[in-house]
């Protein structure tokens, strides 16, 4: 029986100095049916003449550029290369992590069953390769509204998709979206039922270094936070017509990341400390929590006043 072809699709912008890594450990897959399609969003650096010399080592490898008439970005990216995909099964990756070699086998067990996709676990480690005693949460009996505030999550690259479900879905990756894609991605797949095998076993090692966006957020980026709070409003208005999940609790948790800004913001005396006050007053009213307001209220006035109170604003 012939092996199902999986492409693996990879979005880059300037990772000429980490994609080498992440290519070669495709090649060293267990499992060879694979085409590997690496989308270049526009790089100033050596990753074309990089991915270029994979490209002439081994033909499962393309390099192709993002079209200008595209929107910017690592979304475009991904849907173009599934547009250029021939595999029954799709997994979307990053241009800095790596494929443990018997990723792709493991997943392949599930290849020839009924399930729509296969998420596996992961291992974190940092920008010298070191395991890092981190967990990574996948797995929960309430999928979807664990999923919606973080409980468990699944990223972009841990699951492998069937492409026959994949079709049938009116859009993949906003290209509006810069920030909490593979959330709002996995999100709406989820919303759609699809049958789903786990996989405990890690088999990516999911880098973290100085560039990633995590560590935007950490510093407030403006952009990125505007872009995480409409991708969470996204989903508000999705479940309320889908009513998959508890609306409330998405709500509760907004507020909740709008406090965490507010706060980091008020200590660093940053410019948007009074922007986020506003927007936590303002979910606040929306679920007429009378008590959260008094308190945000109470505790930005002690802590302006006293440059204390940190605690009174949770």
């Amino acid at each position: 029986m012939n092996k199902p072809l999986i492409s693996i699709i990879i979005p880059t912008y300037n990772r000429a100095h980490l994609i080498g890594e992440t290519l070669e450990s495709i090649l060293a897959q267990t499992y060879s049916n694979w085409e590997c399609i690496v989308i270049d969003d526009g790089s100033v650096d050596n990753t074309e003449g990089i991915v270029g010399e994979y490209v002439k080592k081994d033909n499962r490898f393309q390099f192709h550029k993002r079209p200008d008439n595209r929107v910017k970005g690592a979304n475009a990216c991904r849907n173009y290369g599934f547009e250029l995909s021939k595999g029954e099964w799709i997994k979307w990756f990053d241009s800095d992590d790596v494929l443990l070699k018997n990723a792709i086998s493991a997943n392949s067990s599930y290849f020839n069953s009924e399930f729509d996709v296969v998420i596996s676990s992961l291992e974190y480690v940092d920008y010298r390769g070191i395991k890092m005693d981190k967990k990574h949460n996948f797995i929960s009996k309430n999928t979807i509204e664990d999923y919606l505030i973080g409980k468990i999550t699944f990223f972009t690259f841990t699951p492998t998709w069937r492409r026959m479900f994949l079709i049938q879905q009116l859009s993949l990756f906003d290209e509006n979206i810069f920030n909490l894609d593979d959330w709002d991605f996995n999100l709406r797949m989820l919303y759609e039922d699809p049958s789903i095998a786990y996989i405990e076993e890690p088999l990516i090692q999911y880098r973290i270094h100085a560039d990633s966006l995590s560590h935007e957020i950490g510093k407030l980026n403006f952009k990125e936070i505007r872009s995480e709070m409409r991708a969470r409003a996204k989903h508000v208005k999705l479940i309320k017509q889908n009513k998959r999940a508890d609306i409330t609790v998405l709500k509760k948790f907004i507020i909740g990341r709008y406090k965490y800004f507010f706060k980091e913001a008020m200590v660093q005396k940053n410019q948007y400390r009074f922007y986020y006050l506003k927007k936590v007053l303002q979910k606040e009213l929306q679920i007429l929590d009378f008590k959260g307001i008094f308190k945000t209220l109470f505790g930005s006035v002690v802590f302006l006043v006293f440059n204390k109170g940190y605690k009174l604003l949770k």
